[in-house]
């Protein structure tokens, strides 16, 4: 995946191409914002001191920027600056430093659960992904295995890559609408191993969940190609740069291929889908998506736990 272009100093500013919005006054330069409600409440301190500026879509066309004169622009920097400072509080969606990436630290909570179902999983059979049981019509073990893992190292692998990519996914769509379409797109994982596989087999879908994260942030970019040919330019090397790292990471003979190539494209989907919410309703959307995911998870480990 590749970040728009970085800025050289924060909070995120770059030249933009000459803008006349007034015969007297040239909006001939832009600070990046990270949403529309951040640039929102930094136009309202630069008013506040006296500084004009525009609210407008960033050059790119994805994401907010406030647009102001080059003679106002340190300025602006500095007040901005001393706002962060005086109203700094810790949220759970950070940006990372010279970036536009968002980390979402909610994704502490998956790997809590994951350490925890692995405490007890000798007694969690009922949870693995048997093609037979799926096959009589016991389908929550598509759901209920994307929590599971083989062994401590397993748990370990997904736990780093899973906290990166997971994390990375929420801080882009929303931590509610990232960890559904994992899910979901673990169990695409997990059931397209039922009409691709010979056979009956055992097998879990921990790993398909962290492909379908990475799927999801392949895909973010996805407005982009609506943007015209650097737009689309910079889509498709976020999406050669998501199945490069699938290559890498998704495809070792010894593991689940199949599982983690069904969370990759399920992930893909998402992700595409996602991409195009709206932002002013995007939050409504991810917290609907929690709810349903806890939902999900409460239906189906019920069949694990109390059967």
């Amino acid at each position: 995946m590749v970040p728009s272009p970085r800025s050289s100093c924060p909070p995120d500013s770059s030249r933009a191409a000459p803008l006349t919005d007034s015969p007297a006054r040239l909006f001939d330069t832009f600070i990046r914002a990270h949403s529309e409600r951040q640039a929102m409440d930094w136009a309202l301190v630069l008013a506040s001191q006296g500084i004009e500026t525009i609210m407008d879509r960033e050059p790119s066309g994805h994401g907010w920027a406030l647009r102001l004169t080059a003679g106002d622009h340190e300025r602006a920097l500095r007040s901005i600056h001393q706002y962060r400072i005086e109203n700094r509080r810790f949220g759970w969606r950070q940006p990372l430093p010279d970036s536009d990436w968002t980390y979402h630290w909610g994704v502490i909570a998956w790997m809590v659960v994951c350490v925890i179902v692995f405490g007890f999983q000798s007694r969690l059979e009922r949870g693995l992904f048997d093609s037979t049981a799926v096959h009589r019509g016991e389908w929550w073990r598509a759901f209920t295995s994307v929590w599971l893992h083989q062994d401590l190292g397993h748990l370990g692998m997904n736990l780093v890559f899973g906290g990166l990519f997971l994390g990375l996914a929420m801080g882009r769509y929303g931590a509610g609408f990232a960890l559904l379409t994992g899910m979901l797109a673990g169990a695409l994982g997990n059931l397209l191993g039922l009409f691709l596989r010979p056979g009956n087999y055992v097998g879990l879908g921990a790993s398909g969940l962290v492909m379908g994260a990475l799927g999801m942030l392949a895909a973010q970019a996805t407005p982009l190609w609506r943007a015209g040919r650097w737009g689309a330019r910079l889509a498709w090397t976020t999406f050669s740069a998501g199945v490069g790292l699938f290559i890498v990471l998704g495809t070792d003979p010894s593991s689940d291929v199949i599982a983690h190539g069904g969370g990759f494209v399920g992930g893909l989907l998402g992700g595409a889908i996602g991409a195009l919410i709206p932002d002013r309703i995007r939050p409504v959307v991810s917290r609907a998506s929690g709810l349903l995911a806890i939902a999900l998870v409460a239906v189906t480990w019920r069949y694990v736990l109390l059967e």
